[in-house]
């Protein structure tokens, strides 16, 4: 998969997010072994296209094909396993969220700038 549909999946993905953290309400027992296992399973594709995004991104510009730096490539990865987790457990404050959930965008509307 190319640099631009992964990061155009993955923005698809983050706005879900959003939704689901917009309108879910935490769950009841965060040890819930079915819930868990829910979210593991819900989770797991986004987890290996961000790992396959961060090894094509950084290739794009170690090759100064973009002007995103690697260290912000590196960076957009965490939050976005942090958002993740925030999204099923909702327990991150929402200025907290919103400030991944920007950080994250604006990382992955610079790589689309570059590379269309």
């Amino acid at each position: 998969m190319e640099l631009k549909e992964q990061t155009e999946s993955l923005k698809s993905h983050l706005n879900q997010l959003r939704e689901k953290f917009d309108h879910n309400e935490a769950p009841v027992d965060s040890r819930d072994r079915a819930f868990f296992l829910k979210v593991r399973e819900e989770t797991l594709p986004i987890y290996t296209l961000l790992e396959e995004w961060e090894a094509t991104a950084l290739k794009v510009v170690k090759n100064r094909e973009a002007k995103v730096h690697p260290h912000q490539v590196a960076s957009t990865r965490e939050n976005m396993e942090l958002l993740l987790m925030h999204s099923y457990y909702i327990d991150a404050r929402r200025k907290r969220y919103m400030e991944l959930y920007t950080s994250i965008l604006y990382v992955f509307d610079l790589l689309l700038e570059d590379i269309s």
